[in-house]
């Protein structure tokens, strides 16, 4: 039984429910993301289980990559949403995405289009080696990165 005295709910307005957010998935809430709203990516090449790279994703970019199946990225200098390879042409198609023990850092595991991973031009973001004290790069430039980016990625 209702009280008299107490004024009915307000009829809501129509709009998406939370079901329909795309963000609001049970999956997501596993991801233990930072103060900042973001989790380390680890990007892993599928055919080599070669490391190619490191980034972040917030909720967006991380849901993005799963309906897309691109890897998308958060870019912090742009303060946006990044697609990999949408200036380069190198675009990352994902095969498999794991959680850590903790949650707070997904493994990408990717075909790497182009065969280059880093703006540098080379195929890993990872091509420098510590040696008695100082950096070395030992992997080749593959190509010149001024040759495939519009605007730098």
């Amino acid at each position: 039984m209702t009280d008299p005295n107490t004024p009915a709910e307000a009829p809501r307005p129509p709009g998406p429910s939370a079901a329909a957010d795309p963000l609001a998935v049970p999956w997501l809430d596993a991801v233990r993301f930072d103060a900042a709203g973001l989790v380390t990516a680890v990007v892993q090449e599928a055919g080599s289980g070669r490391v190619l790279m490191v980034a972040w994703m917030n909720r967006e970019a991380l849901a993005e990559t799963v309906r897309s199946g691109r890897a998308t990225y958060w870019s912090r200098s742009r303060g946006r949403l990044w697609r990999k390879g949408e200036s380069s042409g190198h675009d990352q198609s994902v095969r498999e995405i794991r959680l850590d023990c903790d949650g707070d850092t997904v493994l990408l595991t990717v075909e790497q289009a182009g065969g280059i991973a880093c703006h540098t031009g080379r195929h890993s973001c990872f091509f420098s080696r510590l040696d008695d004290g100082r950096w070395l790069a030992v992997d080749p430039v593959l190509r010149d990165p001024r040759s495939f980016y519009r605007e730098s990625e």
